[in-house]
């Protein structure tokens, strides 16, 4: 019988060590992929955000806005905004903070100013 030479390729021990190094490579860059399109959404919602922040703190600021809280539409979405007007102890000058989350989690505050104005004497 004719003595066999040795065998080439690979062996199924070392196929199924290089599928679990590229599983698992995969794995990493799917979650990469993952965590980037969440912190993406997130941008877009702290920066939607901050421009209906930006709107409500400046009719406050102009002296056009009274409500103390409302509902705005942007990009298509709807916000809610909170406005808290105070008296900062200097005579004349209030302290007016806006804050906004988006309409589906209100709990999630997407953005906040903080702006003064000032009032004539009355």
């Amino acid at each position: 019988m004719a003595e066999a030479g040795p065998r080439e390729g690979f062996s199924l021990l070392e196929i199924l060590v290089a599928l679990a190094v590229f599983a698992l490579a995969a794995m990493a860059l799917l979650n990469l992929s993952g965590e980037s399109v969440r912190t993406a959404a997130r941008v877009q919602d702290r920066t939607l955000g901050g421009i209906v922040a930006d709107n409500v703190a400046a009719e406050a600021a102009l002296g056009m806005g009274t409500d103390s809280a409302g509902q705005a539409v942007l990009a298509g979405r709807q916000w809610t905004w909170r406005r808290d007007i105070q008296p900062t102890g200097v005579a004349g000058l209030e302290r007016i903070e806006v804050r906004v989350s988006p309409h589906e989690d209100a709990a999630d505050e997407a953005a906040q100013r903080v702006v003064f104005r000032t009032r004539g004497p009355s």
